[in-house]
Protein backbone atom coordinates (compact mmCIF):
# COMPACT_ATOMS: atom_id res chain seq x y z
CA UNK A 1 0.00 0.00 0.00
CA UNK A 2 1.11 3.26 -0.31
CA UNK A 3 2.25 5.80 2.07
CA UNK A 4 0.72 9.66 1.36
CA UNK A 5 2.07 12.08 3.05
CA UNK A 6 1.16 15.94 2.93
CA UNK A 7 3.99 18.46 2.71
CA UNK A 8 3.84 22.52 1.95
CA UNK A 9 5.22 22.50 -1.76
CA UNK A 10 7.61 25.78 -0.90
CA UNK A 11 10.07 22.97 1.46
CA UNK A 12 11.05 21.19 -1.07
CA UNK A 13 14.19 20.68 -1.42
CA UNK A 14 14.36 19.58 -5.33
CA UNK A 15 11.86 18.55 -8.51
CA UNK A 16 12.94 16.39 -10.90
CA UNK A 17 11.49 14.45 -13.82
CA UNK A 18 13.61 11.91 -13.41
CA UNK A 19 13.34 9.37 -10.47
CA UNK A 20 16.79 8.19 -10.97
CA UNK A 21 17.87 11.82 -10.71
CA UNK A 22 15.88 12.47 -7.65
CA UNK A 23 17.12 9.85 -5.93
CA UNK A 24 21.29 10.05 -6.66
CA UNK A 25 20.69 14.21 -5.84
CA UNK A 26 18.73 13.07 -2.26
CA UNK A 27 21.55 10.97 -1.49
CA UNK A 28 24.24 13.91 -1.93
CA UNK A 29 22.11 16.23 -0.22
CA UNK A 30 21.82 13.53 3.03
CA UNK A 31 25.79 13.11 2.60
CA UNK A 32 26.55 16.56 2.81
CA UNK A 33 24.29 18.68 4.73
CA UNK A 34 22.00 16.46 6.79
CA UNK A 35 23.27 13.21 7.49
CA UNK A 36 21.49 12.91 10.35
CA UNK A 37 17.97 13.31 8.73
CA UNK A 38 15.70 11.22 6.58
CA UNK A 39 15.68 12.57 2.98
CA UNK A 40 12.21 11.77 1.20
CA UNK A 41 11.53 11.28 -2.74
CA UNK A 42 7.78 11.60 -3.13
CA UNK A 43 5.63 11.24 -6.17
CA UNK A 44 3.02 13.70 -6.21
CA UNK A 45 -0.32 12.57 -6.73
CA UNK A 46 -1.65 14.35 -9.64
CA UNK A 47 2.27 15.27 -11.36
CA UNK A 48 4.58 13.67 -13.33
CA UNK A 49 7.94 14.93 -11.08
CA UNK A 50 9.28 13.81 -8.12
CA UNK A 51 10.22 16.23 -5.20
CA UNK A 52 12.41 15.72 -2.11
CA UNK A 53 11.49 16.55 1.23
CA UNK A 54 12.67 15.98 4.73
CA UNK A 55 10.92 13.72 6.37
CA UNK A 56 10.33 16.24 9.27
CA UNK A 57 8.59 18.49 7.23
CA UNK A 58 5.97 16.03 6.45
CA UNK A 59 2.37 17.59 7.74
CA UNK A 60 0.89 14.97 10.48
CA UNK A 61 -1.74 15.32 13.11
CA UNK A 62 0.28 16.22 15.38
CA UNK A 63 1.67 18.95 13.48
CA UNK A 64 -1.01 20.67 11.48
CA UNK A 65 -2.05 22.48 14.16
CA UNK A 66 1.13 24.89 14.25
CA UNK A 67 0.55 25.07 9.78
CA UNK A 68 -3.09 25.44 10.40
CA UNK A 69 -2.37 28.83 8.95
CA UNK A 70 -0.83 27.51 5.81
CA UNK A 71 -3.42 25.82 3.06
CA UNK A 72 -1.19 25.20 0.45
CA UNK A 73 0.18 21.28 1.75
CA UNK A 74 -0.53 18.76 -1.12
CA UNK A 75 -0.33 14.90 -0.89
CA UNK A 76 2.55 12.82 -1.99
CA UNK A 77 3.22 9.16 -2.13
CA UNK A 78 6.70 8.00 -1.00
CA UNK A 79 8.75 6.71 -3.04
CA UNK A 80 12.05 6.04 -1.80
CA UNK A 81 13.47 6.75 1.97
CA UNK A 82 16.85 7.39 2.45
Amino acid sequence: MDEIVFFNPGDSIGNFHDHNEAVKTAQIYKQKQEADKKVLVVHGANSQSFDIFLADDAITHTNEAVSNHNTTEKPYRVSDKL
